[in-house]
């Protein structure tokens, strides 16, 4: 099922990418802020509910899907750039086995738990 869910998340961020090849904006601004979202794990620093919080609301597909039909539908070049840059995001990690975080340890994902 692991593998099943991994190519899932493969297609989708395949897909994202071939999103972000119709924007007119730089590769190298998007590789530059693809991690950015990642800020988002600052919140362990405070305690793990928040940090689960903070993690899941922008690791959450549907708050990049959500940006990138707002930039669309309203014509804001960097929004629908950053829906794009959130979801595409949260697909690599999925890959990678990061998964959503339950409230009690950062390791504790929806996917099961990170490490051995």
């Amino acid at each position: 099922m692991k593998s099943l869910l991994r190519l899932e998340e493969l297609l989708m961020f395949v897909f994202s990418l071939y999103l972000f090849s119709g924007l007119d904006a730089s590769w190298g601004l998007f590789a530059l802020l693809f991690f950015t979202p990642d800020l988002s794990m600052l919140g362990y620093l405070i305690n793990p509910r928040l940090g689960a919080w903070t993690y899941n609301l922008i690791h959450h597909k549907g708050l990049g899907i959500t940006l990138y039909v707002l930039g669309s539908l309203l014509t804001i070049p960097w929004l629908t750039f950053a829906g794009i840059l959130f979801f595409s995001h949260s697909s690599f990690d999925r890959i990678m086995g990061y998964g959503l975080k339950h409230e009690d340890a950062f390791q504790n994902t929806h996917l099961g738990r990170i490490g051995r």
